[in-house]
Protein backbone atom coordinates (compact mmCIF):
# COMPACT_ATOMS: atom_id res chain seq x y z
CA UNK A 1 0.00 0.00 0.00
CA UNK A 2 0.88 3.27 -0.47
CA UNK A 3 0.02 7.16 0.10
CA UNK A 4 1.35 10.60 -2.17
CA UNK A 5 1.30 13.90 -1.26
CA UNK A 6 1.53 16.68 -4.37
CA UNK A 7 3.54 19.53 -2.96
CA UNK A 8 2.87 23.27 -3.69
CA UNK A 9 4.29 26.46 -3.40
CA UNK A 10 3.15 28.73 -1.20
CA UNK A 11 2.68 32.45 -2.37
CA UNK A 12 5.99 33.06 -2.87
CA UNK A 13 7.06 30.36 -4.05
CA UNK A 14 4.59 29.73 -6.69
CA UNK A 15 6.76 27.91 -9.36
CA UNK A 16 7.71 25.19 -6.81
CA UNK A 17 6.20 22.02 -7.05
CA UNK A 18 6.57 17.80 -6.24
CA UNK A 19 5.75 14.82 -5.31
CA UNK A 20 5.96 12.55 -1.84
CA UNK A 21 4.93 8.74 -2.30
CA UNK A 22 4.73 6.98 1.11
CA UNK A 23 5.21 3.24 0.78
CA UNK A 24 4.58 0.69 3.90
CA UNK A 25 7.00 -2.15 4.13
CA UNK A 26 7.32 -4.51 6.81
CA UNK A 27 10.42 -2.86 8.02
CA UNK A 28 8.43 0.70 8.04
CA UNK A 29 7.55 3.52 5.89
CA UNK A 30 9.69 4.11 2.75
CA UNK A 31 9.34 7.91 2.19
CA UNK A 32 10.50 9.38 -1.57
CA UNK A 33 10.38 13.01 -2.32
CA UNK A 34 11.15 14.85 -5.66
CA UNK A 35 10.87 18.58 -5.47
CA UNK A 36 11.52 21.25 -8.24
CA UNK A 37 12.12 24.72 -8.23
CA UNK A 38 13.35 25.06 -4.37
CA UNK A 39 15.15 28.63 -3.79
CA UNK A 40 18.59 28.18 -5.30
CA UNK A 41 21.80 28.46 -3.01
CA UNK A 42 25.17 29.35 -3.46
CA UNK A 43 28.02 27.17 -2.94
CA UNK A 44 28.28 28.18 1.07
CA UNK A 45 25.00 29.02 1.65
CA UNK A 46 21.17 27.85 1.75
CA UNK A 47 19.97 24.80 -0.45
CA UNK A 48 19.21 22.47 2.93
CA UNK A 49 15.59 22.95 3.27
CA UNK A 50 13.41 21.14 6.70
CA UNK A 51 11.20 18.95 5.87
CA UNK A 52 8.36 17.66 8.21
CA UNK A 53 4.97 15.68 8.24
CA UNK A 54 2.45 18.00 10.29
CA UNK A 55 -0.69 16.99 12.39
CA UNK A 56 -2.85 19.05 10.05
CA UNK A 57 -5.06 18.25 7.56
CA UNK A 58 -5.04 21.49 5.05
CA UNK A 59 -2.68 23.42 3.33
CA UNK A 60 -4.92 26.27 3.97
CA UNK A 61 -3.71 29.50 5.69
CA UNK A 62 -4.44 32.56 6.28
CA UNK A 63 -2.36 36.49 5.79
CA UNK A 64 0.43 35.63 8.71
CA UNK A 65 0.96 31.86 7.44
CA UNK A 66 -0.60 30.63 4.49
CA UNK A 67 -0.27 27.18 5.59
CA UNK A 68 -1.25 27.96 9.52
CA UNK A 69 -3.92 24.96 9.06
CA UNK A 70 -0.80 22.43 8.02
CA UNK A 71 -0.41 23.15 12.08
CA UNK A 72 2.88 21.58 14.16
CA UNK A 73 4.83 18.52 13.56
CA UNK A 74 2.78 15.20 14.05
CA UNK A 75 4.14 14.12 17.39
CA UNK A 76 1.42 11.73 18.68
CA UNK A 77 3.83 10.59 21.28
CA UNK A 78 5.03 14.34 22.67
CA UNK A 79 8.62 14.22 22.04
CA UNK A 80 10.82 16.88 21.87
CA UNK A 81 12.25 17.46 18.68
CA UNK A 82 13.79 15.81 16.90
CA UNK A 83 11.93 13.03 17.93
CA UNK A 84 8.71 13.63 16.62
CA UNK A 85 7.61 10.98 14.60
CA UNK A 86 6.88 13.90 11.82
CA UNK A 87 10.91 14.80 11.86
CA UNK A 88 11.85 13.43 8.69
CA UNK A 89 15.93 14.74 7.17
CA UNK A 90 16.71 17.51 5.32
CA UNK A 91 16.31 18.18 1.48
CA UNK A 92 19.57 19.18 0.14
CA UNK A 93 18.99 21.74 -3.09
CA UNK A 94 20.74 20.41 -6.45
CA UNK A 95 20.29 24.02 -8.75
CA UNK A 96 16.45 23.87 -6.89
CA UNK A 97 15.96 20.16 -7.81
CA UNK A 98 15.79 17.91 -4.17
CA UNK A 99 15.36 13.96 -4.50
CA UNK A 100 15.61 12.03 -1.16
CA UNK A 101 14.34 8.63 -0.10
CA UNK A 102 14.26 7.45 3.77
CA UNK A 103 12.95 4.43 5.34
CA UNK A 104 11.19 5.50 9.05
CA UNK A 105 9.11 3.36 11.38
CA UNK A 106 8.07 6.59 13.31
CA UNK A 107 4.77 6.42 11.82
CA UNK A 108 2.68 4.26 9.73
CA UNK A 109 0.54 4.98 6.88
CA UNK A 110 -2.40 4.95 8.85
CA UNK A 111 -1.15 7.10 10.91
CA UNK A 112 -0.09 9.99 8.47
CA UNK A 113 -3.33 9.17 6.03
CA UNK A 114 -4.84 12.65 5.59
CA UNK A 115 -2.14 14.85 7.03
CA UNK A 116 0.09 17.35 5.56
CA UNK A 117 4.08 17.05 4.49
CA UNK A 118 5.52 20.40 4.33
CA UNK A 119 8.91 21.88 3.43
CA UNK A 120 10.33 25.01 5.50
CA UNK A 121 12.75 27.32 4.05
CA UNK A 122 15.94 26.84 6.02
CA UNK A 123 17.24 24.12 7.42
CA UNK A 124 16.42 22.32 10.61
CA UNK A 125 18.84 22.72 13.21
CA UNK A 126 17.55 19.63 15.21
CA UNK A 127 17.63 21.49 18.56
CA UNK A 128 15.32 24.70 18.94
CA UNK A 129 12.15 23.41 20.73
CA UNK A 130 9.38 22.45 19.38
CA UNK A 131 9.93 23.07 15.35
CA UNK A 132 14.24 23.09 14.79
CA UNK A 133 13.91 27.28 13.87
CA UNK A 134 13.21 25.87 10.38
CA UNK A 135 11.55 29.11 9.44
CA UNK A 136 8.62 29.30 7.02
CA UNK A 137 6.68 26.80 5.43
CA UNK A 138 6.68 27.27 1.64
CA UNK A 139 5.73 24.11 0.84
CA UNK A 140 2.78 22.08 1.26
CA UNK A 141 1.16 18.78 0.49
CA UNK A 142 -1.55 16.92 1.82
CA UNK A 143 -1.11 12.89 2.25
CA UNK A 144 -3.43 10.92 0.38
CA UNK A 145 -4.17 7.23 0.00
CA UNK A 146 -4.30 4.35 -0.23
CA UNK A 147 -3.01 3.09 -4.30
CA UNK A 148 -1.68 -0.14 -4.71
Amino acid sequence: MRAIAEIKGGNGYPQLYGKATFIQTDLGVLVTIKVNNLPKNTICNGGVFALHIHDGESCSGDTNDQFSNAKTHYNPSNCEHPYHAGDLPPLFGNNGFAYMTVLTNRFTLDEIKNKVIVIHENKDDFTTQPSGNAGTKIGCGKILGYYE
